[in-house]
């Protein structure tokens, strides 16, 4: 069957679906006019689809904001902008060279920090200077990176992101210190507090043993592997997972080369990204899809990090998802969808991998493109 737009309460006014989330992003926000906190503060929507307000979606409280850690690389990153990428041999001038942080556990973990959330970044860095600027970044974007191990034998890994003026992309690495940390580091209490677990690629037994302990805690997981998902074996860790993050290759690689399906998943929900057509949502009930937005795209470096933000930023504040594990019905989807798209949207218009969200800038991205909210297709 197939609808565009009953929202997770079962009306079919996506319009009416977009204004009550966006009356909680308020909330989120600590809008003071936001209403009266009542009695019935955990219900979605009352009959008249009115959203009540919620006091564990304030952000001014720090213990009732959710609190993420989140845990695999940390890296400095040089990304260069060119005309055109070179032949071998050849030379080319450079347009724009930016130094940033980057990594995928620290692009996530500032992306949530953005959105209100509160983030530990787990992972680790060298002992020298870009460690050091790593690091100071994280603090200074209010991101927790107090659980970061610092190898002193080893350098930080830096990447280089080579960007020719069509979009193509071209990455230069070191592995450096950033697979260094293991879990046995990782403060437990710290784990234990956090509301959720979100891994990015690391050593594959790093990954389960994190996931395992977390499982242990309650706390839910999530997983983005990266591009490597089909030369590591992250099964144990690929099934301790409540919500999976790939790609379209990605997705095809895990069908291929194990028991896990992300297409069809059978006990998980997973998160699929399109690049320029948008995302689907796969969950055992059927899946949410969205176009995405049309934006100006000048470097896609770190805009999977930003969905990621964005769609984990939605979801965990709504205890209808991801209250007692990540909700099965696809429908519950609508709005973290939306605004993984638009984080991702924002990022790919951002030049480097660090992109600077904010639920602002999330209405701004969905104000240019208000008829791509009727887009969703449901399938259940």
């Amino acid at each position: 069957m197939t609808s565009d737009g009953p929202g997770p309460d079962g009306t079919d006014d996506w319009e009416e679906e977009v204004a009550e989330w966006d009356e909680e992003v308020s909330e989120w926000e600590g809008d003071e006019d936001g209403g009266d906190k009542g009695d019935g503060g955990d219900e979605r929507a009352d009959a008249g689809g009115h959203v009540d307000d919620d006091p564990d979606l304030e952000p001014d409280a720090a213990d009732r904001v959710p609190k993420v850690v989140s845990a695999g690389h940390i890296n400095w990153d040089v990304t260069i902008h060119v005309d055109e990428l070179p032949e071998p041999d050849g030379e080319t001038r450079i347009d724009l060279l930016e130094q940033s942080g980057g990594g995928s556990a620290a692009n996530v973990a500032v992306g949530l920090v953005g959105l209100g959330g509160q983030s530990v970044v787990y992972g680790s860095v060298g002992g020298d200077e870009s460690g050091a600027l790593a690091l100071r970044e994280l603090a200074s974007a209010g991101v927790d990176p107090g659980q970061v191990l610092v190898d002193a034998d080893e350098p930080t890994s830096v990447k280089y992101a080579i960007v020719d003026g069509g979009g193509e992309l071209l990455m230069l690495a070191n592995d450096g210190a950033n697979e260094s940390f293991t879990a046995a580091e990782l403060d437990r209490e710290t784990l234990a507090a956090a509301d959720h677990l979100h891994l990015t690629g690391q050593q594959p037994g790093t990954a389960a043993a994190l996931a395992t302990a977390a499982g242990e805690a309650g706390t839910t997981r999530s997983f983005d592997p990266g591009r490597r998902i089909g030369d590591r074996e992250f099964e144990a860790a690929l099934h301790a997972t409540d919500l999976l993050f790939v790609n379209a290759p990605e997705a095809d690689a895990l069908a291929d080369s194990t028991d896990i399906d992300p297409w069809e998943p059978d006990d998980r929900v997973v998160a699929i990204k399109l690049g320029e057509e948008g995302a689907t949502v796969r969950t055992p009930h059927g899946d949410v899809s969205h176009p995405g937005f049309d934006v100006d795209a000048v470097d896609t470096v770190g805009a999977g990090d930003a969905f990621a933000a964005g769609f984990l930023g939605a979801a965990l504040r709504d205890p209808e998802i991801a209250g007692d594990g990540f909700s099965h019905d696809p429908r519950d989807y609508q709005v973290p969808l939306l605004v993984g798209n638009a984080c991702g949207a924002i990022a790919a218009e951002t030049v480097t991998a660090r992109a600077e969200l904010s639920w602002d800038r999330v209405r701004s991205v969905m104000g240019e493109s208000p008829e791509s909210d009727l887009l969703i297709e449901i399938r259940v």
